[in-house]
């Protein structure tokens, strides 16, 4: 099972080699863009992981960069029963490090809480790659053409909706305050750099498989 914005992609890559995998997003238009490219050979359900209904069980739960969306306590508990006898768990996604300054990325469940959670279930670690090296010019990358690109175009549409809407430019701009200011903060601050990616977050590839006979502590 493939949860995450880019399961599409694998999951045909996947289902090119023959593997059955089925499919969640909460999003209509992941969930459609899925269908529309896996046809008959993949059941996409359209709902958040934690709502998931099925009776299926799986080798192999995979969450790319989706677990940041879930409490991991939920996931856990979520995904041990779909699990079948000597299932894996396998988990891409950042997670924020111990550290006593405020991170200016947002996006992460602490890596130590995390860890500390996991143990607490019946799940044995296989694997654990620290990739944060390999993925932090990703951020530069993205920062430039957010800035470059999206940041200009987004000023240009605003002067637009100023100049010819200007009592709805206003009343939007008042509604949606935070948000804006939010976005503003997350995709075009000078802080989302790759060298902050590296201080403050940890990107880790986790593999995780099921044990046996064992009971997850009450």
């Amino acid at each position: 099972m493939d949860v995450g914005c880019g399961m599409g992609k694998i999951a045909k890559k996947l289902t090119d080699t023959e593997y059955k995998v089925d499919c969640v997003s909460p999003s209509p238009v992941f969930a459609q863009q899925t269908r529309a490219l896996l046809r008959e050979k993949s059941e996409v359900f359209e709902c958040y992981y934690e709502q998931l209904q099925t009776k299926n069980r799986y080798d192999l739960v995979l969450f790319s960069e989706s677990l940041q969306y879930i409490e991991p306590e939920k996931a856990m508990k979520k995904t041990l029963p779909l699990l079948n006898r000597n299932g894996y768990l396998l988990i891409c996604d950042l997670f924020r490090v111990d550290t006593k300054e405020k991170c200016p990325i947002a996006g992460g469940h602490n890596l130590t809480k995390f860890f500390n959670i996991v143990s607490e279930y019946p799940l044995s670690l296989v694997k654990n790659f620290d990739i944060t090296e390999e993925m932090s010019p990703n951020i530069d990358i993205e920062h430039h053409i957010f800035k470059e690109v999206v940041e200009p175009v987004a000023n240009l549409l605003g002067q637009l909706l100023d100049s010819r809407y200007p009592l709805l430019s206003k009343i939007l701009k008042w509604k949606y305050k935070r948000k804006i200011e939010k976005m503003r903060q997350k995709y075009f601050s000078s802080q989302r750099t790759a060298e902050n990616f590296k201080k403050f977050k940890s990107y880790r590839l986790l593999l995780y498989k099921k044990k046996q006979n064992k009971q997850h502590a009450s």
